[in-house]
C-alpha cells in the first residue's frame, strides 16, 4: 500500500506519520527521514517505510537511490513530498493537509483503489 502525504512546508506531514506509527504500535522513537529519505519499521509482522522526498531535485535520484524496490505488495509505503520524485508508485491513498482556522489542519482523503477505500471506509466508523 501506498500513502502519499501532501502539503505545504509544515502542513503537518511528518506528525501524521509519526502519529500513524504510532497509532500502528510502534513503542520506539519515530525520526523524520528529511536526511535518511526511509526510515524503516517493523510493527507485528506489518513492514512500513517512511519515506521524505523533500531534498530530491531531479528526477532520477529515486532510481538511484534504489528506493523503488520498497514500493511491494508486502509493504506499506508512507510518502512525504511524493511530487519530488516522479514515476512513484500511484496511492491508494492520498491525504493532502492544509492549515485550517486557528491553526489547526484540514486533511482531505482521496482514494484511488479499493486498498484506499477500506482505510477512508475503517476511519468513518472510528468517528
Amino acid at each position: 500500500m501506498a500513502i502519499h502525504l501532501i502539503g505545504e512546508l509544515g502542513a503537518g506531514k511528518t506528525t501524521l506519520a509519526r502519529g500513524l506509527i504510532r497509532a500502528l504500535g510502534h513503542r520506539g522513537a519515530v525520526k523524520s527521514p528529511t536526511y535518511t529519505l526511509v526510515e524503516p519499521y517493523v510493527i507485528s509482522g506489518l513492514y512500513l517505510y517512511h519515506f521524505d522526498f523533500y531534498r530530491f531535485v531531479d528526477a532520477r535520484e529515486l532510481r538511484d537511490a534504489g528506493l523503488a524496490e520498497y514500493f511491494n505488495e508486502s509493504a506499506v509505503c508512507v510518502v512525504e513530498w511524493p511530487e519530488k520524485a516522479p514515476g512513484l508508485r500511484a496511492p491508494d491513498l492520498a491525504i493532502a493537509l492544509e492549515t485550517g482556522d486557528a491553526g489547526g489542519r484540514v486533511a482531505v482523503l482521496t482514494a484511488a483503489t479499493a486498498n484506499g477505500n477500506q482505510c477512508i471506509e475503517a476511519l468513518k466508523r472510528s468517528f
